[in-house]
């Protein structure tokens, strides 16, 4: 009965708690989703990408309102 326990726990610890990879993940993509965006505003020489964000939304919508 001990070496089933132990068994059972040794597994349950390598395969049921996940948690510490899946922040290291998140922390992961969270990083690289920064460089993207950094990148993009880098390339297109954006000094303020909230402004064009709005006027990009702003034109569309005028754009479908004119049809």
């Amino acid at each position: 009965m001990v070496g089933f326990t132990l068994r059972a726990t040794r597994e349950s610890g390598l395969l049921g708690d996940r948690r510490g990879v899946s922040s290291a993940e998140y922390a992961i993509l969270a990083v690289g989703i920064i460089i993207v965006v950094g990148a993009a505003v880098s390339a297109f020489s954006l000094n303020n990408p909230m402004e064009y964000a709005a006027q990009s939304v702003t034109s569309t919508q005028a754009s479908l309102a004119a049809r």
